[in-house]
């Protein structure tokens, strides 16, 4: 046993020194090439070439202030969180991108876009809630904890599409 392993801690010695010894010239090479490649181009003058290289260009550039620009300014909302499974309000399977709300604020089948940290993006209003009066929002997300987490924010919206008419409730079929 003790030959065996004199044997395997000599072969892999043997298998470092040669790897050691292969690499090592292509190593040197490369250096030699990058310090006569540097001597190369020291031997021109570098401001002479740019200066010959360089065309005098003007151009008139009209700058508009993002202060004349219309923006859509959101609307302030309270938001918390809620984790329940199941269908929403419209009929739909609970899923990220779900918000409930006041129907006589926002209609149901109504996109929106919040600004909320993590939570920024396009959300679809396909809920509403029993406790959910006026400028509130209730954001599905998919654990309680991280509901928990959320707590209660002040958001802000914009309404991206409007929803056309009222919408109505899916209803799921009946079995017999």
């Amino acid at each position: 046993m003790k030959n065996v392993a004199r044997g395997s801690a000599f072969l892999l010695l043997v298998v470092l020194a040669a790897g050691f010894t292969y690499f090592q010239p292509k190593v040197e090479a490369v250096t030699v090439l990058a310090s006569d490649s540097q001597e190369n181009v020291q031997k021109f003058n570098t401001t002479d070439i740019l200066e010959s290289n360089i065309e005098k260009v003007s151009f008139d550039v009209e700058v508009k202030s993002e202060a004349a620009a219309p923006k859509s300014k959101g609307r302030v909302f309270k938001a918390t969180a809620y984790c329940l499974r199941g269908r929403t309000a419209s009929g739909r399977m609970v899923r990220r991108g779900i918000v409930a709300a006041d129907p006589r604020v926002l209609r149901l089948g109504t996109r929106i876009h919040m600004t909320a940290g993590r939570y920024t993006g396009s959300y679809v209003v396909a809920d509403t809630g029993g406790k959910i009066k006026g400028n509130i929002l209730d954001i599905w997300v998919p654990s309680c904890a991280e509901a928990r987490r959320w707590g209660r924010r002040t958001v802000r919206i914009r309404v991206t599409k409007k929803a056309k008419r009222k919408f109505k409730k899916r209803r799921s079929k009946k079995r017999r």
